[in-house]
C-alpha cells in the first residue's frame, strides 16, 4: 500500500515551525508495509487544501493528515474533506459533552468556538483522543481512507498508535520495508559514490540513497518484500561489498553515531578517555558525555582557549607554544600527553586550531585544525584543513577526534594507516 501525508498549519510554512509528525508517521507506517511516496505542507487555506487532499486521494488509496483540527476559523481540514467528499457536518453530541467535561475539569466555561471541534462529517468514525479537545477522524471513500489527526504530537503520537495502526494493519499486505544504514568517515559522498556504485546497481530491487552529512556521509538501503528471508541475504551481500569497497571507512552499518560507536568500544576494553580542547570548545566533551553511562569511561575534559591556560591547566611548556605556535602538531601532542598524564585516563584527545572566521594566515589558514591521540604505547597526530564556516568545522574536528579512536580499537593499538 502507498500513502501520502498532508501536514496542515500556515505556521508549518515559517522558520519557527518544524514538522515532525509526518517523520513519526513515515516511520511506522514503514513498520508495517505501507510506502509514504509524497508529503505535502499546506497553509490555512481552503481551496489549497481541498486541492492537495483531492490529488493525493487521486494517487494513493490512504491520505494521512496532521493539523487543522481546533476550534478557531483557520481550523479547515474537517470542513475541506466534509466538502471534497460531498458530506454534511453533523455535531455530535458525545464530543460535545467530552470537550465540556475537559474544561470544567479545569474550572472554566467552555467558549463556544470549542462546537467546531464536535462536527463531524457523515460517515466518520471518532479517534477519541483523551489527551486533548481535538479528536481524530477516520473516513472511508469505496476503497480510499483518510485519517485525520491533531496536530501536537503528544496528542497525534499515541492517538495513531492506539486507534489508526490497528485499522491499517487489518488492510495492509505483507510486504513492508526492509532497510539499513551505514555510515562513513573520511571519504566524501562523491568518493564514497564512485567506491560502491557499481555494486548497487546490480540490485535493482534495492533503493540507494547515499547522503552528506558533518563529518560523515550516509548509505541507506531500502528493500521492499513480503520475503524477510531474501531481504536480509540480499541486504547482508550489498553490505558486505560495501565493507570490501570502503575497508575502515565504514564507522557503523546500524546507523549509530559515531559517538556511541566510541562508548561501545571504551566500555568493551574497559578503557577511559580525557580531553583537552582549544577551537572545538568542549564539543568534543559534549558529545562523549551525551550517551548514557558515559561517567564509565569520560574521566574529564578542559576547554583551555589560551596558550597561558594550556600550559597552567595541562603542562604544554610554554617555550613549545612561542617555538611552534598555539596550532601545531607539537602543541596538540602535548595537549593529548598532558590531559592523559592528569587525569590518569587510558587515552587523552588534544585539539588545536582555527575555526575562523578570522585569525587564520596564509601558513595556517582558517580550517586548520591539529588532533592528537596519546596512550600509554605512544601518540598519534593527524593535521588536516577543514573546508566549511566554524560550526562545521568544529564538527569536523571532533569527528576526526572520534575517529582515531575508533581506528586505534580497530587496529588493536598496532601501526594506523596513513590517511590522505
Amino acid at each position: 500500500m502507498k500513502a501520502e501525508i498532508i501536514a496542515v498549519g500556515s505556521e508549518l510554512l515559517t522558520p519557527d515551525r518544524l514538522d515532525t509528525n509526518s517523520l513519526f508517521l513515515t516511520e511506522e507506517l514503514n513498520k508495517i508495509g505501507i510506502e509514504v511516496v509524497r508529503k505535502t505542507v499546506v497553509g490555512d487555506d481552503h481551496d489549497l487544501l481541498s486541492e492537495a487532499f483531492r490529488d493525493a486521494l487521486n494517487r494513493v488509496p490512504l491520505v494521512i493528515s496532521s493539523g487543522g483540527l481546533g476550534p478557531t476559523e483557520d481550523d479547515l481540514t474537517r470542513e475541506t474533506v466534509a466538502d471534497l467528499l460531498g458530506r454534511k457536518l453533523r455535531r455530535n453530541d458525545d464530543i460535545l459533552r467530552y470537550i465540556e467535561g475537559r474544561f470544567r475539569a479545569l474550572g472554566r466555561d467552555m467558549p463556544q468556538v470549542n462546537v467546531r471541534q464536535a462536527m463531524v462529517p457523515e460517515g466518520a468514525e471518532i479517534l477519541e483522543n483523551p489527551r486533548g479537545t481535538a479528536p481524530g477522524l477516520w473516513l472511508e471513500d469505496g476503497d480510499r481512507a483518510i485519517a485525520l489527526l491533531p496536530g501536537p504530537p503528544r496528542e497525534l503520537k499515541p492517538l495513531f498508535r492506539e486507534q489508526v495502526l490497528p485499522r491499517l494493519e487489518r488492510r495492509a499486505s505483507g510486504v513492508r520495508m526492509f532497510s539499513r544504514e551505514l555510515r562513513v568517515t573520511g571519504l566524501g559522498e562523491s568518493h564514497v559514490e564512485q567506491r560502491i556504485v557499481g555494486i548497487y546497481k546490480r540490485y535493482a530491487e534495492v533503493n540507494t540513497t547515499i547522503l552528506a552529512a558533518p563529518g560523515e556521509t550516509q548509505i541507506h538501503l531500502r528493500m521492499w518484500t513480503g520475503d524477510a528471508e531474501h531481504a536480509k541475504k540480499t541486504l547482508d551481500e550489498i553490505v558486505s561489498g560495501f565493507a570490501i569497497a570502503l575497508t575502515d571507512r565504514i564507522f557503523s552499518q546500524n546507523g549509530s553515531s559515531l559517538e556511541e560507536v566510541i562508548a561501545e568500544e571504551l566500555t568493551l576494553h574497559n578503557a577511559t578517555i580525557s580531553a583537552a580542547e582549544s577551537c572545538t570548545g568542549g564539543l568534543l566533551a559534549q558529545r562523549l558525555t551525551s550517551i548514557a553511562g558515559s561517567s564509565s569511561y569520560f574521566l574529564g575534559g578542559l576547554v583551555c582557549y589560551s596558550n597561558e591556560l594550556k600550559t597552567a591547566w595541562v603542562g604544554v611548556p610554554a617555550e613549545l607554544i612561542q617555538a611552534k605556535g598555539a596550532v601545531s602538531p607539537e602543541v596538540a601532542i602535548a595537549l593529548a600527553d598532558g590531559i592523559r598524564r592528569r587525569v590518569g585516563s587510558t587515552f587523552g584527545v588534544g585539539i588545536t586550531g582555527i575555526a575562523g572566521p578570522g585569525g587564520g594566515s596564509e601558513e595556517k589558514p582558517v580550517g586548520t585544525v591539529h588532533i592528537a591521540l596519546s596512550h600509554a604505547g605512544g601518540v598519534k597526530e593527524r593535521g588536516v584543513r577543514f573546508p566549511g564556516d566554524r560550526e562545521n568545522i568544529r564538527w569536523q574536528a571532533s569527528q576526526l577526534a572520534l575517529d582515531m579512536v575508533r581506528v586505534h580499537f580497530l587496529y588493536n593499538g598496532k601501526q594506523l594507516p596513513t590517511r590522505a
